[in-house]
């Protein structure tokens, strides 16, 4: 738990990367043998890409440190639990373990709304532990809608 609430904190400091890009904050990291090899932040708005989420970016970052597609001994560290696709490149990867810190109960697919990398169906499942650090993932998050939601009044 306390390794969690280290890599956590390297995923809340992508967050706020993303944040001052004013883009949704989320952020993500990427663990290998106690290292980060791969970070992300959203870039969706910046890019103009609707697949520049932080889980894909940190993932593609990690595969090109590996020089492989398999993330097999990896652990993945976001502050908002992967929406579908990014819990289908989860599996993809084959990412070792998940750890996320704040539910989305809208578009959650690894145990809110879905659960894409537990599915029995698919070949290969990744191990889940959510509510790392949860109140500080969830406020920043709840924050930065709150902040844009006054700016729209």
């Amino acid at each position: 738990m306390e390794g969690d609430e280290r890599w956590m904190r390297e995923a809340l400091a992508e967050a706020k990367r993303a944040e001052e890009g004013d883009e949704v904050p989320v952020g993500c990291v990427v663990v290998w043998k106690d290292r980060i090899i791969g970070r992300g932040h959203n870039m969706v708005e910046a890019l103009q890409d609707p697949t520049a989420h932080a889980e894909i970016i940190a993932i593609g970052a990690a595969a090109g440190f590996l020089k492989s597609r398999r993330l097999t001994d990896c652990t993945m560290y976001v502050n908002i639990e992967p929406c579908p696709m990014c819990a289908g490149a989860i599996v993809l990867s084959r990412m070792a373990r998940l750890v996320f810190g704040a539910a989305d109960p809208k578009a959650g697919a690894c145990g809110s709304v879905m659960n894409i990398v537990e599915n029995k169906c698919l070949n290969h499942q990744v191990k889940v532990t959510s509510g790392t650090l949860e109140q500080e993932c969830t406020s920043i998050i709840s924050n930065y809608f709150k902040k844009k939601r006054s700016k729209d009044t």
